[in-house]
């Protein structure tokens, strides 16, 4: 089942930062993976404005996401984000067994 990255970092050193986007797309695509944003504005429809940069990534399934964050090559572009920015990332799995009438409790 598909599985999504949303990435959402404030970003301190553009240049350093630069040095990551630029390392990423080829192994992004290496696992499968394929960008479904990349950092385009986002509006903030309800709650506390979002500014900062999001990007959402779909892969096929969770072993993919897995594999790819521990690639050696993306290991060492994440040095770069790292250094030039604070990041929360989120995986969300697509095809959970109970959407059309879920616990309204939880």
């Amino acid at each position: 089942m598909a599985t999504y990255v949303i990435a959402m970092m404030t970003i301190h050193d553009f240049e350093t930062y630069r040095k990551y986007t630029d390392r990423t797309p080829k192994t992004v695509e290496k696992y499968g993976g394929k960008f479904l944003t990349r950092g385009e504005a986002v509006s903030t429809v309800e709650g506390t404005p979002y500014n900062d940069r999001m990007v959402i990534l779909e892969f096929p399934n969770r072993k993919s996401v897995d594999d790819w964050f521990a690639d050696p090559e993306y290991q060492e572009a994440v040095k770069y984000r790292h250094a030039s920015s604070t990041m929360n990332m989120l995986l969300v799995q697509d095809g959970g067994e109970n959407t059309l009438n879920p616990d309204p409790k939880i």
